[in-house]
């Protein structure tokens, strides 16, 4: 539910993070993420303090707007893989206890922002467990960064002007190759054009 008190609306994105609905080509990874400046990390520390008030919240919109836009995330999923209505999901404890998650590892990641070394071991567990034990595409870490940028401006504009979000930007692809890279490094091969 978005801070307004409402689901949020299904509208799917044109592009998200350059993966079109229906067309996900097979990513290049660039040899290395692009480094934040101290300026940049400031930026996002301080704005993810008023995103991280309302937490659970937040990540419950993201979650809904992933699963209504791309529902073919719900697959790895299921105890809420059938709801197709946002209020059931809304209501969902098991929704509820998975946004938490999402939000308190990117909560764990921008607190961290200044050890390097926390970020990659951080993002190197998510990416294992999710390529290991639950054998998620790893194209739907772009698409999710892609809605999770889409409900910080939306849902709190006074925080995310243009400027911001393109800082944002910027962590949520450092974050997505962080995470590829415990794909790759566990030896994941797997990139699908028919998921979404």
């Amino acid at each position: 539910m978005s801070r307004r008190g409402s689901p949020p609306p299904p509208s799917p994105p044109p592009q998200v993070l350059g993966v079109r609905r229906g067309e996900v080509e097979p990513d290049d990874r660039p040899e290395r993420a692009e480094p934040l400046s101290d300026a940049e990390r400031e930026i996002i520390q301080d704005t993810w303090g008023h995103v991280y008030k309302n937490c659970e919240d937040v990540g419950v919109s993201v979650l809904i707007r992933f699963f209504v836009n791309f529902p073919s995330a719900k697959q790895y999923f299921s105890q809420f893989h059938d709801m197709e209505d946002p209020e059931e999901m809304e209501r969902s404890s098991q929704l509820r206890h998975h946004a938490c998650r999402v939000m308190n590892a990117l909560n764990t990641v921008v607190v961290n922002l200044n050890d390097p070394e926390k970020v990659t071991a951080v993002l190197a567990l998510v990416g294992k467990a999710h390529a290991i034990k639950h054998k998620v595409e790893p194209m739907y870490f772009k698409i999710l960064s892609g809605v999770i940028l889409e409900v910080l401006a939306e849902d709190f504009p006074e925080f995310f002007p243009v400027e911001v979000q393109m800082v944002w930007t910027k962590l949520m692809g450092a974050v997505y190759w962080h995470v590829t890279g415990a794909y790759t490094e566990v030896g994941w091969l797997q990139v699908s054009s028919s998921a979404v």
